[in-house]
């Protein structure tokens, strides 16, 4: 797979530029979904990732041409940074829809873990600011709740999780009044008509399995169109958080494939 960092002008204040890494997949169609990625490492991911990441390279395997924007080096994963950050980078995606794909190639966001949180945010700030430019968004395990109150959560220690994550949701809001900011913690957000539909995949064994289903129903209720898959217990779903490979990344991009094609009808 052809991988490439470069550098994208974000024409923030606080950011004029950003390292964003390029994902072709094996065989480029007409109109391939366009994908702007943001990884996990519960906000506290602080270099960019040399190898690839396995998320993104499942969806380029899916078909789409997949940009990674490393936006925690740029934002120091902090809020509201790093969301708007994130626009800047899909602003960046929107302009180049036509030289990267062709002008009706979709234009989706992803993330899984932290990067899940704030592709939610930036769909939800995308709606309010670029009707119309988003397609979808693809919701893996969202880290989107900083209370840390469900019941699965407890499931946390058993993996390693609770306190890398307690400290991630710390960093991340820094005393900030983003504990009930819709941005910040989605789950929280009390409007979530007109946002982009949505592919949201957690596991039987997720410790974030019940914050991801809860999100997905608020969605449906809100009437947005939403596919969602629950990968059984024991299938290694925990590997997303260590950004490990495993048999399910198959699953993600034929489960990608379906929910675009969902998108085009």
């Amino acid at each position: 797979m052809e991988m490439r960092w470069e550098q994208v002008e974000l024409g923030l204040p606080a950011a004029t530029t950003m390292p964003v890494r390029f994902y072709e997949p094996p065989m480029k169609e007409k109109a391939p979904p366009l994908v702007l990625y943001l990884r996990g490492g519960a906000f506290q991911q602080e270099e960019t990732a040399e190898r690839e990441t396995p998320i993104a390279g499942a969806l380029a395997n899916g078909g789409a041409i997949v940009v990674e924007a490393d936006y925690g080096s740029i934002s120091q994963n902090m809020f509201p940074g790093a969301v708007e950050c994130g626009l800047a980078a899909l602003r960046c995606l929107a302009a180049r829809r036509r030289k990267l794909g062709s002008a009706r190639s979709p234009i989706l966001i992803a993330g899984e873990e932290a990067g899940g949180n704030v592709a939610a945010g930036i769909a939800l700030k995308a709606r309010d600011q670029m009707p119309g430019v988003l397609a979808g968004q693809v919701l893996l395990s969202p880290l989107i709740d900083p209370t840390m109150s469900s019941v699965s959560i407890r499931k946390a220690d058993a993996i390693g999780m609770r306190e890398r994550w307690s400290d991630g949701w710390m960093h991340y809001l820094r005393g900030f009044c983003g504990f009930t900011h819709p941005y910040a913690a989605p789950c929280m957000c009390s409007r979530l008509a007109a946002v982009a539909p949505a592919l949201v995949v957690t596991a039987e064994d997720d410790p974030l399995r019940d914050e991801t289903l809860g999100y997905a129903d608020r969605l449906s209720e809100a009437g947005v169109k939403v596919r969602r898959h629950v990968f059984p217990a024991g299938s290694g779903w925990s590997g997303i958080y260590n950004e490990e490979d495993g048999a399910w990344l198959s699953e993600i991009s034929a489960h990608f494939r379906l929910f675009v094609q969902e998108l085009r009808r």
